[in-house]
Order: C-alpha cells, then structure tokens, then sequence
C-alpha cells in the first residue's frame, strides 16, 4: 500500500475452481497474491486495498463467499466474517455479493485502480483466469480511469521472505528430507518409479503436507535425460541411476529438492566422478549467492565452473570452447538449463531477477549434467536464503548428499 500512487485502488481475486469434465474439479490452489497479503485460502475471495479511502474502514476489505448451513453440510465450514478477521487481521469483511455496490461507491473516489496480471517470466498460461475476467469487466465499467500494475510490487515485496515466510519453508524442506531418507531405504533394482513417487507421497502427507509442490520427476537411467520426465513408470535397473526432482509444499510454501542416487546402492567410478562435478558446481555457485549478485552475471559464472568441470570429465576439450557460440556456449551441450530461480509460495517464485541480489531471498541451486550416450542424468539442487554477510544458508543442509552418505544410507 506504501508503493501505490495517490488514489488509487488495488484488488486480488481467488483462483477458481478448475473443471476437469462431467462434474469433476482440480483440487483449488489458491491464487498466492491474495494469499500472500491476506491468508485468506477459499475461493472467490476478493481483497481491495485503498489506502485513501474516504472512510478509514475501506482501507481494506476482505469480500468472501456468504456461508449457510446447507454449505456447511455438503461442502464443510466456510470463512464466517469473524473467522475471516482472525485469519486476516483485516476488519472489514463483506459478502461477496455486496461486491459490485461497495466496489462502484469506492472507484467514485478512485482515480487509478492496479490490476493483478502475471508477468512472471516463465508464464505461459491460456485458460482464462478469474483475475482476468475481473480486469475485462474493470475496464468496460471504468472507463475513465487510469490502470497501474500491481505485479511489480509484488515482484519485489515477494521476493524478499519474511522470518515467518523461511520457518515455513524450512519446515517443507524438514517433511521432504524424510521422504528421502525413506526413499534411500526403499530403492533396490527392480522397483518401479512411480513405486518411488507412492513412498514420497506417504512420507510427505503424513507429515502434514497436502503432497508434492510440483510434478514429481522420478528419471531412472536416460529418462534423466528428459528435464521434464513425469511419467515415472519404468523400472530402475541395476547399475542404473535415478533422479529424483521432488519435493513437499507446507502450508502453500514449496521446496525443491533433486538428489540422484545409484539403483543398486553403489555408484561406479564414471558415476562418482560426474556426480563430484555436479556438487562441486553446485557448492560453488551456493557461494556467489550473495546480496548484491546480478542473476544474469551470476549464470555466466555459473557457465564457467560447468565448463571447466566438463573439460576435466573430457566431455569437453580446449577446441570446443575456443570455438564456442557466444549464445550458445559449449557448456549447454551437457548442462543446458538455469541454475537457480526464486521459490517461495511458488516453486519458480515472485522475486526480483534484473536488479541486485538481496538479504532473504530464497534461491534454488540445481546445477546438472547430462550424458545420454552414458544412459547417466545427474542434478543435484538445494534451496537456500541469501544472507546479509556471508554464504547462504542452506535450508537443505541437513539431507544427505554426499556419495559415501548416499551409499552408507542405501546400505544399511
């Protein structure tokens, strides 16, 4: 609200409910802004914020669906105004159905309202969103005024976690390294991967996670090699690897974890050395998270540990990087994504990525390379939160990670 122009108004709608066909639905996410600023996790949920509000009690509203007790029957307890404070702390609480009037009173006194569009740079969405309808209807009925984009604020202020925001995150990372310790136990030759993905999913939900934070990548032997493989319905072989990208989300906060591990509990010798490489990429670009960074510059940094790693592994020689394309660079041919993106409520989170690093941001680092003719895919990935001095720390310290650890856990 501090960051928003003189009179002017700014609303966050819910997520809907998606169909899938007949009567069947997803399972509702809610939309992470209006969670973000309110707490507030039932659909059709509005929140307007306006910090010149005429009346002091509209600087901030919570609008929620009316409850009955026929909802409560066939749907279970909705927000009732009171619970909806104690969720919020917002005082002012109104129907949803009161929406159209209340809102038409406070854009008389508005001149400019913000609209919550997605511009997050790996967006890619062509179902047609609540929050997109809402900003359709705004600028038919409202012609006259000015429009400003909220997703800007937010891109900062989200960003950068709050102490409450890392203890959850942290909690997510706590339930996910009990999945894997479980895993580590489970894994022999001849198990199946989606086996796998049944072991992690138990571990995470009896622990208070509603599941995975993302789509579970369960890769063995060259389904690693596919960056996006979620089919996880092969069986892992002896002498194969797996890799593992799977994490738990707690209380709508994700984490993000990649291990690869040898199916039969030992890795070879050309497996040990290409897995130390991944790791020792991964350490030391966990050392250039610091404030002040450019996400940028730190990825070109990132490119030239990989590469001197590759040369070492022989993958690469002295001619191909001496004859590398600038856009194009040698090192892409085996480690051909990212390094690290912001997480927070969203696995590729809000945050800030063409201005400086700051102090309590949250990164993942998840450096890999990939071989299909070695059937070998290796990643490895932490999470971590930029310090105001010093190396990050490590949500993820605690989850084994070195090959001895590795193989001691496998065989026990």
């Amino acid at each position: 609200m501090v960051q928003m122009r003189p009179k002017s108004i700014a609303v966050f709608n819910s997520n809907d409910i998606y169909p899938i066909s007949a009567d069947s639905t997803m399972p509702f996410e809610q939309h992470r802004d209006i969670f973000y600023l309110s707490g507030a996790d039932q659909e059709e949920t509005i929140l307007v914020l306006f910090p010149d509000a005429m009346d002091a009690k509209h600087k901030e509203i919570l609008f929620v669906r009316e409850t009955n007790a026929h909802i409560a029957v066939w749907e279970g307890e909705k927000l009732t105004k009171a619970k909806a404070t104690e969720v919020s702390g917002i005082q002012t609480i109104y129907w949803l159905t009161d929406f159209d009037k209340v809102f038409f009173d406070l854009m008389t006194e508005a001149d400019t309202i913000y609209f919550n569009t997605n511009e997050h740079y790996r967006q890619a969405v062509e179902t047609q969103t609540r929050e997109d309808r809402f900003i359709a209807k705004c600028k038919k009925d409202f012609p006259a005024h000015q429009w400003a984009k909220s997703n800007p604020i937010l891109q900062q202020i989200r960003g950068v976690k709050e102490p409450e925001e890392l203890e959850l995150m942290q909690t997510a990372c706590n339930i996910t390294e009990k999945g894997f310790r479980r895993v580590l136990g489970f894994v022999k030759p001849g198990v199946w991967e989606y086996g796998i993905e049944a072991e992690l999913l138990h571990e995470f939900i009896r622990n208070r996670s509603k599941g995975f934070a993302y789509t579970p990548i369960i890769a063995s032997g060259n389904n690693a090699n596919v960056l996006h493989y979620i089919e996880n319905n092969q069986q892992c072989e002896e002498g194969d690897l797996i890799l593992m990208d799977v994490a738990a989300e707690y209380a709508n906060y994700s984490s993000d974890l990649t291990r690869t591990i040898p199916v039969n509990g030992r890795f070879t010798k050309r497996q040990k050395e290409v897995y130390n490489a991944v790791l020792r990429v991964k350490n030391e670009a966990t050392k250039l998270l610091v404030p002040g960074t450019l996400w940028a510059e730190y990825h070109k940094e990132c490119g030239k540990l990989m590469t001197s790693e590759l040369l070492g592994l022989g993958l690469l020689d002295k001619a191909d990087v001496q004859n590398e394309n600038p856009d194009w660079p040698a090192y892409k041919k085996y480690f051909m994504h990212g390094t690290s993106h912001h997480i927070g409520l969203n696995t590729h989170d809000y945050g800030e990525l063409k201005t400086p690093m700051k102090a309590n941001m949250v990164f993942t680092v998840e450096p890999g390379i990939y071989i299909p003719t070695e059937k070998m895919g290796i990643r490895l990935e932490d999470d971590v939160v930029i310090q105001e001095a010093g190396e990050p720390f490590n949500l993820m310290e605690n989850i084994p990670i070195e090959v001895e650890e590795i193989e001691q856990l496998m065989n026990k």
